[in-house]
């Protein structure tokens, strides 16, 4: 019998997914919002007119992000807030505090600096010849943003039962013993896998459980865009527009639907301050991609990739 997801299972809690305007983030909100659960989605980018937008200018709004989160069968809510200033957070804390008076979930996706990263023809730039301003820039964006974030937010949280999950690129093991694209680019994937366990070693004694999550090769909009396809046509791409491995991508759902795992996992603890793919909770908790599989590129770059042998995309699929 094929996977579906329990669209009762987090009926009645209440999640904050910063950074959920697009990618990981509205995946994860969608995911939770099919799960039954309330969703404050927060992000920059939003239809109001006149309004501040994201590093990258780009179409998708958060109020897009809530409407899904809703047509799923939760409860979206679309919150405009830039994390890098305190008082939106602070003003978004206080609403929640008003309007749910805690928080079950806090998912700390955000991040914006994709652009700035560049592409595989920038990668590996010394940091004495890389642009000092965007180098800080990304980090300001990964970091400093969780930072402020968890600061205003965990308060809603510190109680039994209560969920963190920081989003990352990479496991601290993976990431421990490789170099990422850039000085600024590695610090803060690698941060951000320590702020899990930083955070989860400060909410242990209040029963509550801080993770860091990477999804994989994620169909993004963005990733979507940049190889001419959709979510519909996306296999006509690898080894055409992508890379052959891009057979192993994944949709944003597929890492929302672990945070969903997690989230309704009455155990959960058992995971503080791990560091986790997406694929990792699909093999514990059974749940399946938007297509019915199960992709582990992570698996993959480790055991075929890295090593430089040979195999059958199927086997990681």
């Amino acid at each position: 019998m094929a996977w579906a997801p329990d669209r009762e299972v987090l009926r009645g809690r209440v999640a904050v997914v910063a950074g959920a305007t697009r990618g990981a983030g509205r995946g994860i909100a969608a995911a939770l919002g099919e799960a039954g659960a309330t969703v404050v989605c927060t992000g920059r980018s939003t239809r109001s007119a006149g309004s501040s937008r994201s590093d990258y200018d780009r179409p998708e709004t958060i109020e897009e992000t809530a409407e899904l989160v809703s047509e799923l069968g939760g409860v979206g809510v679309a919150a405009v807030v830039d994390h890098l200033d305190p008082d939106q957070v602070q003003r978004l804390a206080e609403q929640i505090r008003g309007d749910h008076g805690h928080i079950d979930v806090l998912v700390n996706d955000i991040w914006g600096a994709e652009v700035l990263k560049g592409g595989p023809a920038e990668w590996d730039t010394p940091i004495w010849e890389h642009d000092l301003d965007r180098g800080l820039r990304i980090l300001r964006l990964a970091i400093d943003t969780h930072l402020i974030t968890s600061h205003h937010l965990l308060p809603l949280l510190t109680k039994p039962g209560g969920l963190v999950v920081e989003v990352t690129d990479g496991t601290a093991d993976y990431n421990a013993t490789r170099y990422r694209i850039s000085v600024y680019y590695d610090l803060a994937k690698v941060a951000v896998n320590r702020l899990a366990f930083s955070q989860g070693h400060e909410l242990a004694p209040h029963g509550a459980t801080a993770v860091a999550l990477t999804p994989g090769w994620l169909r993004s909009e963005m990733m979507l865009e940049a190889f001419g396809v959709t979510e519909e046509n996306w296999r006509e791409a690898p080894g055409r527009s992508a890379p052959p491995d891009f057979a192993l991508s994944e949709s944003p759902r597929y890492v929302g639907r672990g945070v969903a795992a997690l989230a309704s996992d009455p155990h959960r603890s058992r995971w503080n301050q791990q560091s986790v793919t997406s694929a990792q909770l699909a093999a514990e908790y059974g749940f399946t991609d938007v297509d019915g599989s199960r992709p582990d590129s992570w698996r993959y770059i480790e055991e075929v990739r890295d090593p430089g042998r040979d195999a059958d995309f199927a086997d990681y699929r």
